[in-house]
């Protein structure tokens, strides 16, 4: 089958998500300008450089209270800081429930009855119990083409590693099973790891 996106894909579901999979999710922390905190998931993210750390995600829908965009990004560009916090397969209801259209007066971490501490190189909240979190500074806003795509970028800033998750000076990501988005309605966990050595090494 070949199909062009402008053209259709004539399937009962779009299959793009599901090509580009597994991705990692980025489960967003923001606060807004009136001290209101956010959590929401996103799959359309990673890390993009080492140094400085930088990671990016995109946000592609509009909610109808925040105009062109959803709650993450109308926090960020008030404050210019987020937070990334890593998903556990143990966590895996507790993200799906902060997932929903809920209106922005919403504390997604009191409605998912989530625990939350406070970032220590930004202000901001982060989830309490994750594997990680990457405390960020924005770095800039791309507005990409479609009706409401933006990624946002971000440098790192401070870097939370739960204590349990760390084996013999390796963040070992077996001791907390990460949590991956395929496509529709569907997910997977990272259970098994091997590794390969590039040539030359």
């Amino acid at each position: 089958m070949f199909y062009r996106p402008e053209d259709g894909h004539g399937l009962p579901h779009n299959p793009f998500n599901a090509i580009v999979t597994p991705r990692p999710i980025g489960w967003i922390s923001s606060r807004d300008s009136e001290g209101r905190d956010n959590l929401a998931p996103y799959s359309f993210f990673n890390a993009v450089a080492y140094v400085p750390p930088q990671v990016m995600f995109a946000s592609t829908s509009v909610k109808a209270d925040r105009g062109d965009t959803k709650d993450s990004v109308a926090n960020i560009r008030e404050t210019g800081v987020f937070c990334v916090n890593i998903v556990e397969y143990a966590m895996r209801d507790a993200m799906n429930q902060t997932s929903g259209p809920w209106d922005r007066e919403v504390d997604e971490f009191d409605h998912a009855a989530i625990e939350k501490a406070e970032c220590d190189t930004i202000a901001c909240a982060r989830v309490a119990g994750a594997p990680a979190n990457l405390e960020c500074k924005l770095t800039q806003i791309v507005t990409l083409p479609g009706e409401a795509n933006f990624a946002v970028f971000g440098e790192v800033t401070g870097i939370h590693m739960r204590d349990d998750c760390l084996k013999d000076g390796i963040f070992d990501v077996l001791a907390f099973n990460p949590l991956a988005r395929m496509g529709y309605r569907d997910y997977s966990v990272v259970r098994e790891k091997f590794t390969l050595k590039r040539p030359g090494e």
